[in-house]
């Protein structure tokens, strides 16, 4: 079983008057997710089950809620994003800069050649969808698209 949930009686209180007023449907996953762990003892696991969320979102809900009352709020970031990038963008662009030029010139792309390029670039070894990936972000589609070679 999870650790046990440490919520205040006083958010407790504010949690219920929000359940029974709010029009908002994060509003009130926010509520839940204080009230369910405050009146019923549940853990992060058995509220994200209760209210349709992760266990991770379950926590990030009551932070959020916690925040709103305390009024430290800031406003939301995105979750989106490349998290697990091994270049930025233009790194990758300059990497590619050379191939695409030179495809342009042959007419052929060598996927084999970027791949080592890439890896030594990096270090370490990675798939080669991580190269097609990659040439996808850049504008590059494989010959059966009927697409052109062009970064664009």
């Amino acid at each position: 079983m999870g650790r046990k949930p440490r919520i205040s009686k006083n958010l407790a209180d504010i949690a219920s008057e929000k359940v029974q007023f709010t029009n908002d449907a994060h509003e009130l996953r926010k509520a839940q997710a204080i009230l369910l762990p405050a009146r019923f003892s549940f853990d992060l696991v058995a509220t994200g089950i209760a209210i349709g969320r992760s266990k991770a979102t379950v926590c990030r809900l009551q932070a959020e809620f916690r925040a709103d009352c305390a009024g430290t709020r800031v406003a939301a970031q995105k979750r989106g994003g490349r998290r697990r990038q091994n270049m930025s963008l233009e790194q990758e662009a300059q990497l590619l800069a050379t191939f695409f030029q030179r495809a342009r010139e042959s007419g052929s792309l060598v996927v084999a050649d970027i791949h080592k390029a890439y890896e030594t670039a990096i270090g370490k070894k990675v798939p080669a969808s991580t190269i097609y990936r990659m040439l996808a972000r850049h504008g590059w589609h494989a010959p059966c698209d009927n697409r052109s070679i062009d970064s664009g």
